[in-house]
């Protein structure tokens, strides 16, 4: 007769017992769940996280892709096809900037500016949906400290031969 089958139970993915105290576990997790849900909830708007950003992006100022893309942590190559199908949606624009006609500036439709807006009303509403977990003192220390991480040690990543592949941040 052979062993009987040895099962090991393991923790789900969400468990906090598993890698509690891994702060990149933590963060990059974190991040992950946010991101989708917020790809489930502007699925019926038509858009995309990524399209959400550079278009919010677009509305401070004029910008040429490249300055987006970074803005947003987006590469040359994803930029171009995240703006050639926001063209094609009739949400973006690149046309010549004012200050250098060299360039060409990225811009929302009226179409666009409106998809920003009802981005912006489902990502408050997620992020109070999310943060309503925390009490108004804790909400208020972790974003003072993710900001502050982002701002200082993290600001500027350290050279390496095989950079992790950077997801876009969120809003």
């Amino acid at each position: 007769m052979g062993k009987a089958a040895q099962t090991t139970e393991l923790p789900s993915s969400g468990s906090s017992d598993v890698m509690s105290g891994d702060l990149g576990w933590l963060l990059a997790q974190t991040a992950h769940n946010l991101a989708v849900e917020q790809t489930a909830r502007m699925e019926g708007l038509g858009i995309a996280p990524r399209g959400y950003c550079v278009l919010r992006a677009a509305l401070d100022g004029e910008y040429t892709q490249g300055e987006i893309g970074q803005m947003i942590g987006v590469d040359k190559t994803t930029m171009v096809v995240t703006l050639d199908s926001l063209e094609a949606a009739g949400l973006a624009e690149r046309r010549p900037s004012k200050t250098d006609r060299r360039a060409r500036v990225i811009s929302a439709t009226a179409k666009g500016r409106k998809k920003v807006a009802e981005g912006e009303r489902i990502t408050a509403d997620l992020h109070e949906e999310v943060l309503a977990e925390l009490s108004s003192e804790q909400r208020e220390v972790l974003l003072d400290a993710l900001n502050q991480l982002q701002l200082g040690p993290l600001s500027d990543a350290s050279p390496c031969q095989h950079k992790p592949r950077k997801r876009a941040p969120r809003p």
